[in-house]
């Protein structure tokens, strides 16, 4: 294996550099250690399947988001229930949302504000919002694949360079809240790939370190060395299909072109800004809006999935500052996102999911927080050449459970596969054992949407 030696450094929010990416040669996949890249292509080349580019980004919102704090304001209930927060109008008529997200009002057209999502598994991680199963379903069997590598498998990859699954999700203490999205009875093959991850597959340019990388020119001769000296050698001609395709990802610069934010407008940088200073982390995922610009750009590289973790939710105490704090950045990025791929052309073709594991309790508790509440939750979806600029369910009037509408979880994720050109009530996978499978159990979409 050839690869680049060099001491690790910060730049991005999750600690990734470019110099380290180059590093490990490329992105990892996540919890993989013995499988190489050219594996992972030779899977995706195994589908024999077409490709089209829709994409879908998946905002995860870590520890469970307060519904009635967010897209539902319950403007009736009691003090101890409603919460501090009032309710500003959006861009369609008669329907309100809380006020830590005025820009995201003033958008409401390009948004579906979905206040009944049930089918709460209950458990603190990003399984179920990335694949819409239970982290514990058919786990003897490897558990079922999320949504990127369900694509990776169908579609494999728009580029050789480019893989069809990225995973941006910080490192976590607590690590299921940085959960990539994982490939489950399609294995190891379809994992997304994630920057800096462990059980990296390496590459190393010889006798080039980072030390001498000082600056974009000389990584690009670099590179460009590698590929002159393995031509020479005959390298290439000794390998295969899918060992030539890794080492066009690892010797490409577009998808380290897709990651290297100095290559933006500054302007659009400052659009989305960078969700800093980091408040109520702990061992959450920090509020990265910097990586929402980054999947805008990654699928612009030919991505089809890109998963991301923002900010820690879990309100047990001083709920209210944290949605103040988490709220406004996340107003700020999810707008700048939405608004960004519809002025470049990409709004129908791409879906923006943001969304949480569960919702929090009705009542606030002593120590001015909301606790896990399973029974009922909140989605925003926008893109994907779908009905926006509606509400969409209701709960009751102290929010305990879904009064009108309910909206299960798999619906949300049946309609992601139909606007990514998934039928879900025809398309099966083969498991492990050979049987055929479902993508998920309810395969019709959101009606609301389509």
């Amino acid at each position: 294996m050839l690869t680049i030696q060099g001491p690790k450094q910060r730049s991005f929010c999750d600690g990734v550099s470019r110099r380290s990416f180059l590093t490990i040669g490329g992105f990892a996949m996540a919890g993989v250690t013995n499988l190489g890249l050219a594996d992972v292509l030779r899977a995706e080349e195994a589908s024999g399947q077409g490709r089209s580019h829709k994409a879908v980004i998946n905002i995860f919102l870590g520890g469970g988001p307060p519904h009635q704090d967010m897209w539902e304001i319950k403007t009736e209930a009691p003090k101890e229930i409603r919460g501090e927060f009032e309710p500003i109008s959006t861009a369609v008529p008669g329907v309100q949302i809380g006020e830590c997200f005025p820009k995201i009002a003033a958008m409401g057209d390009r948004f579906a504000f979905i206040r009944s999502i049930v089918g709460c598994a209950g458990g603190h991680d990003a399984y179920q919002c990335f694949s819409g199963w239970d982290r514990n379903k058919d786990a003897t069997i490897g558990g079922r694949p999320a949504i990127g590598p369900v694509v990776s498998k169908l579609f494999g990859p728009i580029d050789p360079s480019i893989p069809p699954a990225v995973a941006l999700a910080a490192p976590t203490s607590h690590r299921p809240w940085s959960e990539p999205g994982g490939p489950g009875f399609l294995g190891a093959g379809f994992s997304p790939f994630k920057p800096d991850d462990e059980g990296k597959s390496n590459l190393k340019l010889n006798g080039v370190t980072l030390d001498r990388l000082d600056d974009r020119k000389a990584l690009l001769s670099g590179l460009d060395q590698l590929k002159r000296n393995a031509d020479a050698s005959g390298l290439l001609a000794g390998m295969d299909q899918f060992n030539r395709a890794a080492f066009g990802v690892l010797t490409s610069s577009r998808l380290l072109d897709a990651l290297d934010l100095s290559k933006e407008d500054p302007k659009t940088v400052a659009r989305y800004g960078d969700g800093k200073p980091y408040q109520f982390q702990y061992d959450g995922a920090p509020t990265c809006n910097d990586h929402l610009l980054m999947a805008r750009r990654l699928v612009e590289a030919g991505v089809r999935s890109v998963t991301l973790s923002f900010g820690r939710w879990d309100s047990h105490g001083n709920n209210f500052d944290l949605v103040r704090d988490h709220g406004g950045k996340l107003d700020q990025a999810v707008a700048a996102l939405v608004g960004d791929l519809e002025e470049r052309g990409m709004l129908d073709d791409v879906t923006v999911v943001v969304w949480g594991e569960f919702g929090r309790t009705p009542r606030v508790n002593p120590g001015a927080g909301r606790d896990h509440w399973p029974r009922v939750s909140c989605c925003l979806m926008a893109g994907g050449g779908m009905n926006t600029g509606q509400a969409i369910g209701a709960t009751n009037r102290l929010g305990e459970y879904a009064l009108d509408r309910p909206v299960d979880m798999q619906e949300v994720v049946a309609t992601v596969y139909r606007n990514m050109g998934i039928n879900c009530e025809t398309t099966t996978l083969i498991d492990q054992a050979g049987r055929p499978q479902y993508l998920i159990d309810k395969r019709i979409p959101i009606r609301e949407l389509v």
